[in-house]
Order: structure tokens, then sequence, then C-alpha cells
């Protein structure tokens, strides 16, 4: 009996979506009937990928591998936007390609696999190499590995809407990441208990080729999703990808509005560093502490990514709202401990600003990416998504700029403007319909 047969995983499918009777909505019955070992499959595929994203993060082991390696302290400034700009700002130029595709998933699987081999040829580097040239070739790897992701994403909601029903999408997005959150608690157990300063170079190379490996199991088991043949009419190249893109924006409002409202809750991602600047200015907070606060924003993950997938099915735009509050709750806290007695300043009682930053992240994520997927018509589905990717990754390269606020007025003014830029993001997803108004019909 294959998986997507399988008794067990039907039964386990109606227990995480609390379906008595399939649901067909959105797909074919064929593909409703995969559904189940679809979903096992993705889900799978979802915490391999989240715990490579843990134990190789951009923002948090490369730096210390950077350092590690005697490389210059200004190239970890280029990895949070290579990583970021390079998967968004590309997306709109191969959305066009993938449509002319009848299943997209391998699109993922390519993807996948060149983003075990950029890690795979990372760990080279970082024992082979140090200095200014270890540097460089750590970004320019991480830049391939970007641009992976940005071909990945697209095909990703793409095969996401093929192959699971309406109304289970977010419930599948939360299994992904309440699954990687669960093994990303481990992970910040081995960072909090194990690196220490970080200068070790071997444990580097074993995380990069942990993760590598990860990331091959991964395109695995996307690679056995069973997916139906989608429509292919409408393939275009980037520039005629480019103007239908600044068409949509122009002829369909609320998708314009769905975009403004992700960038502005862009900023519940963006506070995150700065979280850590602010507790290492209070609690002198030494590197090995950082794994207190993965295990703190993995731990948020893995206790809300349920709620927000089950809330997200039943209204996403509400989700993204209540995340971009829950946003500012950790803003107020975080700012709030600048007034604590000095014996409460401690890494542990600054994680719970990690975990509210964690829930919000879960909730704005899950919110948004369950509002794309259910709201773009199926033929333009690709479009839509990397419409709104390539906008955001502009926004993102551009807040870099928002580290001079930091620098000019201090950090905690700069947390406070996150807060009000949450506030504006909060106002703007309400004002959205609900995903299946989003398209105006034309004429």
């Amino acid at each position: 009996m294959s998986l997507h047969q399988n008794k067990t995983v039907e039964r386990v499918y109606e227990i995480l979506t609390e379906e008595d009777e399939r649901s067909c909505e959105a797909i074919p019955e064929s593909a409703c009937r995969e559904a189940p070992g679809n979903f096992l499959l993705n889900s799978l595929n979802g915490a391999a990928t989240k715990l490579a994203e843990q134990i190789a993060s951009p923002s948090l082991v490369l730096p210390w591998l950077l350092g590690a390696m005697g490389a210059p302290p200004s190239l970890s400034g280029f990895l949070v936007p290579l990583h970021k700009g390079g998967s968004l700002i590309p997306q709109l130029s191969v959305s066009g390609r993938i449509r002319k595709f009848a299943r997209r998933k391998w699109f993922w699987v390519g993807a996948g696999t060149v983003q075990a081999l950029a890690l795979l040829l990372m760990a080279a580097a970082a024992f082979l190499l140090d200095g200014l040239a270890g540097g460089i070739a750590v970004l320019g790897l991480l830049l391939i590995f970007s641009l992976a992701s940005g071909v990945g994403s697209v095909s990703f909601k793409d095969v996401l809407a093929k192959t699971i029903p309406k109304g289970k999408r977010g419930t599948l997005l939360s299994v992904r990441a309440t699954t990687g959150g669960l093994l990303s608690l481990g992970a910040g157990f081995v960072l909090h208990r194990y690196l220490g300063e970080g200068e070790d170079i071997a444990l580097y190379v074993w995380l990069l080729l942990t993760a590598a490996a990860l990331w091959f199991g991964a395109a695995l088991l996307f690679a056995l999703i069973r997916e139906e043949d989608g429509a292919t009419a409408g393939g275009r190249n980037a520039l005629q990808e480019a103007k239908a893109g600044w068409k949509l924006i122009k002829e369909q409002p609320f998708f314009a509005r769905l975009v403004l409202a992700r960038g502005l809750l862009l900023s519940v991602m963006l506070v995150i560093p700065f979280y850590a600047l602010l507790a290492r200015e209070v609690t002198g907070t030494a590197v090995s502490s950082l794994g207190i606060f993965v295990i703190a924003s993995s731990l948020a993950s893995v206790l809300s990514s349920y709620f927000w997938g089950r809330f997200a099915d039943r209204s996403s735009r509400l989700v993204m709202a209540a995340g971009g509050a829950v946003g500012m709750l950790g803003c107020a806290l975080a700012l709030s401990f600048l007034l604590f007695p000095e014996s409460w300043q401690t890494p542990w009682a600054f994680a719970a600003v990690f975990f509210i930053g964690g829930m919000a992240q879960a909730g704005t994520r899950l919110g948004r990416k369950t509002y794309i997927v259910d709201a773009a018509p199926e033929a333009d589905r690709p479009l839509y998504v990397a419409v709104s990717n390539t906008l955001i990754g502009l926004v993102t390269l551009s807040s870099a700029v928002l580290g001079f606020v930091a620098d000019l007025f201090g950090t905690p003014w700069l947390i406070g403007l996150f807060a009000l830029i949450m506030l504006a993001g909060i106002l703007t997803a309400l004002s959205l319909p609900e995903a299946e108004n989003m398209v105006k019909a034309p004429g």
C-alpha cells in the first residue's frame, strides 16, 4: 500500500484538518484523493527545511562563521539583505517561465537541490578558506542559495494550491511551522550549549553539512508529491511578466493593498535583530546566550502556529492583523524592559520578547501566505506571488537604511518606530476583503 492510500495517513489528515468528510474545494476530485499523502509529504518537507534554515541561519549562524573565519566585520552586514532580497526580487522574472510547465513541483525540487549544493560548497569554503576570500565565497554562495529559494517559493505556493484543498492550506502551513519549530528547539539548545564564542570552524562545517543533507531530503520529499497538470497558457518572458505585474497592481486595488499590508507588517520580522541589539546593550548578553533566544522563538512557533493556521483558514486577513498586534505587544515589552529593576534584566527574562516576536512572525507569515494562495486565480497564481515577493524584496533591501535610526537616535527609538509601522500594517490588513473577494472581476 502506498503512502497516498495509507489509512493511517488519511486518519491523521482528518484529525489535523478536523475533517469528517473529504472536502475538495478549489481542487479536482482526483487531486483531493491524493491530499492526505501530499499533506504528509509537504509537512515533512517543511520540517526539514525549517530546521535547515535554523542551523544555517544568515542572521544567526553565518555572522559567527564569518567572524570565526577572520572575515572583515563589514561583510556580515550583507548577509540578511542578500538572503532576503536575493530570494524575493528575481521572482517576477521566473514566474512566467514556471507557468509554461503543467507540473511545477520540479522547480522546487531543482531549487532545493541547488540550495543543498550551495551549502555543501559553503562548508568547503569554511574549511579551506579564511579572511576576505572566505567571506566573499560565503556571500557568493549565499546569493546562489537565495536565488534558488526564490524559484522554489513561486513553485511552492502554486503546488500547494493545486494539491491541498482550500480551507486546509493554513493548517498545512501551521503543521510545517510547528514541526520545524520543535526540531529548532533542539537546534537552539545546541547553539546555546556548544557554540560558546563560536571560534571552532569544524562545528560550523558540520552545521552546514547537516543543513545540506536536510535540503537534499526535503527535495526528495517534494518530488514524491503527486501533482495534477495545471494551466500552461499565458507564459511570458521577464519583460512581459514585469508589464503584466504592473498592470495587475493598477487593475487590482485590493492586491496592491495586500502588498502594502505585507510591506508594513514586514516590520514584525525586521525588528527582531534590534531586540537582540537591545538585549546586548541592557543585559550584556554573550554570543552563546543567543541560543536562548532561538529556543524562545522556536517555542513560540511550536505553540502558536497550529492556532494561527486554523485561524487563517477562517480569515487570513484577520490573522495578519492579529500577528501585527502581537508584534506591537513585543515592542512594548522590549521598551518597558528598560524600566525593569537591574536584577530582572537577564537574557532569560528578555527571552519573553523573542517569544512574543516569534508568535507575531508566525501569525503574519501564515496569514499572508494563506491569503495569497486562496485569493489568486489559478492561471495567474505564480504572477501574483512573484509580483508580491519582488516588491517586498525591494522593501527589504531599502529597509537597511532604518539601521541608521538606531545609530542616530538609539535602538529604543527604532523599536518604537517599528511599532508605529506595525499599527499601519494592522489597519491596512483590516481594510482588506476576505481572500475570496480580493480579485476584482474585469470590466
